[in-house]
């Protein structure tokens, strides 16, 4: 299974440096979409975007797509349908594209020091939060929210057991 993230980091553009490297950022859905690869569309290659944003530009996605004039953490676009089967003309185009995640980098920056935990250990969080949200996963109760955070902290543990980022903290 071949996974193709493309990352747009504007800290990146703006400061000259990276939170976390593009390759980390591949190794992580690498392992995570192996991890997940039963509630994947059957196909040989995936493809996905990330976008590491600040609050200003999630806050006009969040209002303009979710009617919540306000920043938020993470936003997922999910391109396929979780609940429909996909056609044989669709899964013949190679890469299999996933849909966006996007994170403010400044709300996951706030959200890491009231945790107690590093930025790195919260962007991975994040975007393991927006990768099951495009496979799928809601939690529009209790009981969802549970199974889908405890399969984020299994996602974040693999990466960290895999040593593919040091600075992982536990959640």
């Amino acid at each position: 299974m071949e996974i193709e993230v493309s990352i747009q980091d504007i800290f990146e553009e703006l400061y000259h440096e990276s939170v976390i490297s593009a390759e980390t950022w591949q190794e992580w859905f690498e392992q995570w979409l192996e991890i997940l690869k039963s509630e994947l569309t059957p196909a040989d290659a995936y493809e996905l975007s990330l976008r590491l944003t600040d609050d200003a530009e999630i806050q006009e996605l969040n209002a303009q797509y979710r009617n919540k004039n306000q920043p938020t953490d993470v936003l997922a676009f999910a391109a396929l349908e979780a609940d429909i089967p996909q056609s044989e003309e669709m899964l013949l185009n190679l890469p299999l594209y996933l849909g966006d995640i996007v994170i403010s980098v400044e709300t996951a920056s706030r959200q890491a020091q009231q945790q107690g935990h590093s930025l790195q250990t919260e962007l991975a969080w994040l975007a393991a939060h927006g990768l099951l949200h495009l496979l799928g996963w809601d939690h529009p109760n209790e009981d969802s929210l549970t199974a889908m955070l405890s399969m984020q902290a299994s996602l974040l543990d693999a990466v960290r057991d895999r040593s593919l980022l040091d600075q992982i903290t536990p959640v």
